[in-house]
């Protein structure tokens, strides 16, 4: 959006998968892939090879690369067509927890990342820590462009409980995120609830583990305590996401992409008024520290977390309140978005 309203005509390319929601309607161009495997090494291999010969055969001054995933195809055109290329990484790629565990998969995204890399000019990331750790690996400067939401209007209603069957007096924790995969605090947050009276547990999107979530509650016979609401497009996901009164992100340090994280929901939780429990990780604890908005944990263990979980529902909320709005103030895309037009617009 923001290189849009700036004067580029702008093409978004990615892929459409089996349980892709529809696209709600944007301002700018977009290219979906239907590609015949879904997951795993022919996944890659096969959508690299439609967007390689889709940037071939389609003209552009600019090519951002987001993440390792679409490096390989954006490099390869961009070096035989003389375009520049921008690379954005979400993400410390090569230590997510699912390649830790294949080494040899895990070899391969390395072997790219190490040829590539230190010939890119304009690489961006999205916390101080990641930008700090690829400067010195590679020799090339990374700049931060945190993933901050846009600003928000404060009055827009909240979706209501009871459409969910979430009784109306329960203080809602909140865990968010299209990624809730392994090692990121789920189960433990189940295991907290069920220690902490007048508060339930809300579950919104998706990912690896949430069936093995939902399974776990069935089991412990917790559906008056956990819920469950399925990924929403982000236009309507506010609403959702203020029907909280906490929201929780509880990455655990268990692999390196993990410690240095910044979570897109920490700010979607700052824009919706949240105060916010977090494990003790540096990128997320220097934020709730700067500016007081809500509470680390020491440890992912459940007692503990039902602890703090506890201290937050006694807690001066008026002065997490106030924090926050100030904080969303500041931590909006408005604020950010000069740094990535910095990047186009310098050539």
């Amino acid at each position: 959006m923001a290189l849009h309203q700036n004067g580029y005509d702008v093409v978004l390319v990615g892929r459409v998968l089996t349980q892709s929601l529809p696209l709600e309607e944007r301002i700018y161009s977009v290219k979906r892939f239907n590609v015949l495997f879904e997951k795993g090494p022919l996944f890659y291999m096969a959508y690299n090879i439609r967007l390689f010969f889709y940037l071939l055969f389609n003209k552009a001054d600019f090519y951002l690369s987001n993440d390792l995933d679409t490096l390989l195809a954006n490099y390869l055109v961009s070096k035989m067509k003389k375009v520049a290329l921008v690379y954005d990484s979400h993400e410390y790629f090569t230590e997510v927890p699912e390649l830790i565990m294949r080494p040899f998969i895990r070899s391969i995204w390395m072997g790219i990342e190490k040829w590539i890399f230190p010939k890119l000019r304009k690489v961006i990331t999205v916390n101080d820590s990641i930008a700090e750790i690829y400067s010195k690996k590679y020799s090339v400067k990374v700049k931060t462009v945190r993933n901050l939401p846009i600003l928000q209007d404060r009055s827009l209603p909240a979706e209501n409980k009871q459409n969910w069957s979430i009784p109306s007096s329960a203080k809602v924790f909140l865990f968010q995120g299209a990624g809730i995969n392994i090692d990121r605090g789920a189960e433990e947050a189940v295991a907290s609830i069920e220690k902490v009276e007048g508060a339930v547990l809300l579950f919104i999107g998706s990912g690896d583990i949430i069936e093995q979530i939902k399974a776990k509650v069935k089991k412990s016979k917790l559906e008056q305590k956990v819920f469950f609401i399925p990924k929403q497009p982000f236009p309507k996901l506010i609403g959702f996401t203020k029907m909280a009164d906490f929201g929780l992100t509880l990455d655990k340090d268990t692999n390196l992409n993990y410690r240095f994280s910044l979570p897109n929901k920490i700010f979607d939780y700052i824009q919706a008024g949240l105060p916010i429990l977090a494990t003790d990780l540096p990128e997320v604890k220097k934020i709730i520290h700067q500016y007081d908005i809500g509470l680390i944990s020491p440890s992912s263990d459940p007692e503990i977390l039902a602890q703090k979980m506890k201290e937050m529902m006694h807690e001066n909320l008026d002065r997490w309140k106030k924090n926050l709005n100030l904080a969303a103030t500041e931590l909006c895309w408005e604020n950010e978005q000069h740094k990535l037009l910095e990047l186009f617009d310098n050539g």
